[in-house]
């Protein structure tokens, strides 16, 4: 990756990573997996997408508890260690209301995405998510006047490609009985469409955030406490609005039905156990993610986001919520090589590499047959 050796500070962030963002992904489909009886007494899916969304923003909100406690913990020790320690340093006086739009685009994008995971495959939902690097792509050109050369655009089309693939994959596994082709076929591109919302999210943090040193749980934490916030209100007008399934599925038949929801998880040990799943687990994933990119870089990121789907790919085909199909492994490795390209990671170099060899294999014989013809010239004098 980008350095040789890692401190076993970073080596710790890069698994809390991995292991902690996999078994988010993993709590949320759980969650929907489970059958309970809600307000009416009928047994139904925990289908409350927008209620995981705030739970997750509740457990956003932790991290900047969890910042304040150390803060004030190192203060008091008054040795100069809250301006060291890893959960501390950095700038903390700063208008926390710049993260307020990227709450929002968050709020948005994941109870989108969520709504779509609902709908379709954990592992689907994981690949599908690589659609970002299009849309940041394109958006950055437009606003932050990026301009891309050979590189960025090949990973961008075997992304697409690969997208394609996956998609292509989603129609032809194997569906259970309740799980209808238009249903997965919807979930796809909801999570797609969030995609652009996300990329909108990532530009403005770029252009108005990233030259910002702020602590990695005071950034995660504010974003929570806004995006719950969001959230909470915008349940209000969904818990009138009505609609047909797979958007709505509750005693309600309304897009959100919170009441509903806390019913089902109060009827349920193992959907209690999944939505504070939900909470830590985006906590210490939020934490970690924000980390990686400060002290190692966002490629490393991107690369141990791709070993996160590796992972809630295995664990669903082990649980028994989707079926492989080859086409889904193809797919995979293609936005795999995409983002590689587009982040200039491995595949590049291997390029470089092979032709450069191609290029010194080729120019032996030539030289060879110099050399033979300069023999021949020189036999023939003598």
């Amino acid at each position: 990756m980008d350095k040789l050796s890692w401190t076993h500070y970073q080596c710790i962030l890069a698994v809390l990573m991995v292991v902690t963002g996999s078994f988010n992904t993993l709590s949320v489909k759980y969650a929907d997996k489970q059958v309970v009886a809600g307000q009416d007494g009928v047994p139904r899916h925990f289908n409350h997408p927008f209620m995981q969304s705030s739970f997750m923003f509740l457990g956003e909100m932790l991290c900047f508890i969890i910042f304040k406690i150390a803060y004030c913990y190192y203060c008091r020790k008054d040795d100069g260690s809250v301006d060291n320690n890893v959960l501390t340093k950095g700038s903390r006086n700063f208008n926390a209301f710049i993260l307020f739009i990227p709450a929002m685009c968050d709020m948005l994008a994941t109870s989108i995405m969520y709504v779509g995971l609902n709908m379709t495959y954990a592992s689907s939902f994981q690949m599908l998510r690589g659609a970002v690097i299009v849309f940041t792509g394109i958006l950055s050109m437009g606003f932050l006047n990026r301009t891309f050369g050979g590189r960025e655009w090949t990973g961008i089309v075997f992304v697409m490609i690969g997208l394609a693939l996956v998609g292509l994959s989603d129609m032809m596994i194997k569906k259970d009985d309740d799980t209808s082709l238009n249903s997965i076929l919807t979930g796809d591109l909801l999570i797609i469409c969030a995609q652009v919302i996300t990329a909108v999210q990532m530009v403005i943090e770029e252009k108005f955030i990233a030259g910002q040193d702020i602590p990695a749980l005071q950034a995660v934490g504010w974003e929570g406490i806004f995006g719950f916030i969001g959230i909470c209100l915008v349940m209000i007008p969904l818990n009138f609005i009505y609609a047909p399934p797979p958007f709505a599925d509750n005693s309600r038949g309304t897009l959100e039905a919170t009441a509903d929801a806390f019913v089902q998880i109060g009827n349920s040990g193992r959907l209690l156990m999944a939505i504070v799943g939900i909470a830590f687990s985006i906590a210490f994933f939020n934490f970690a993610g924000i980390s990686v990119t400060k002290e190692i870089s966002a490629t490393t990121r991107m690369i141990l986001d791709s070993i996160r789907t590796i992972v809630i790919w295995a664990f669903s085909l082990i649980f028994g919520w989707q079926d492989f199909h080859y086409l889904q492994l193809i797919g995979f490795a293609i936005l795999l090589i995409g983002m590689c390209c587009y982040n200039n990671v491995v595949i590049p170099q291997l390029a470089k590499k092979c032709l450069l060899y191609l290029m010194r294999k080729r120019r032996a014989p030539d030289e060879e047959r110099i050399v033979n013809i300069a023999a021949d010239d020189i036999q023939e004098s003598i």
